[in-house]
């Protein structure tokens, strides 16, 4: 499966593939790519927002003449014909840098960021990933193993309850088998004392 997104200069392109993913980037400062297993892949995110600064600035210092040049003319009691000129550029630059800006969730891993922009894809993206997040943690970590010792996996039952992989009916099931196996395991080694 594969979901490409675009926004001007700006290409991402997720591909899933069975036990990791490949996050493929370019835009204006270069390009490269990673790939990472989903059990990877962050919960947390932070937000970044790329706009056009400099013509949201200008935008607002015309806008400034243009006002200036309004309430002149009004003082001055003169016409106003052509003297809203400066200010209308400036809302059209102050509009055109609010539209045209990207907001981005930014994910940091081991391997490197990946971006993810916030448009019609963002969500699919967000969403096949942790499923597929979810189902490596099961695979990896979903069964009981009692070389971990018991301490240790019902620890683990918890983490994974926590991480959203299991609900807490699922990870109380797991929680209460090691507890009956360590309880089992006590009454086998008095047993055996005696």
């Amino acid at each position: 499966m594969e979901i490409t997104q675009k926004k001007r200069s700006v290409n991402f392109t997720f591909t899933f593939e069975e036990s990791h993913m490949n996050f493929a980037y370019a835009d204006k400062k270069g390009s490269g790519d990673i790939d990472l297993n989903y059990a990877d892949f962050p919960k947390k995110c932070s937000i970044s927002i790329e706009q056009n600064e400099w013509l949201r600035n200008v935008g607002y210092l015309w806008m400034a003449i243009g006002t200036f040049q309004l309430g002149a003319a009004i003082y001055a009691d003169a016409s106003l014909s052509g003297k809203g000129f400066w200010l209308m550029i400036g809302l059209i630059c102050v509009a055109w840098a609010h539209f045209s800006k990207t907001k981005y969730s930014v994910f940091s891993t081991d391997h490197g960021t990946v971006h993810v922009i916030q448009d019609k894809h963002h969500d699919t993206i967000i969403n096949e990933i942790n499923k597929r997040k979810n189902q490596q943690l099961l695979d990896w970590y979903g069964e009981i193993n009692l070389e971990n010792g018991i301490e240790n996996e019902i620890k683990k039952f918890t983490w994974l309850e926590e991480q959203n992989v299991l609900t807490k009916e699922q990870a109380d099931v797991k929680r209460a088998q090691l507890e009956l196996m360590q309880a089992e395991g006590s009454q086998n080694s008095n047993s055996s004392l005696n």
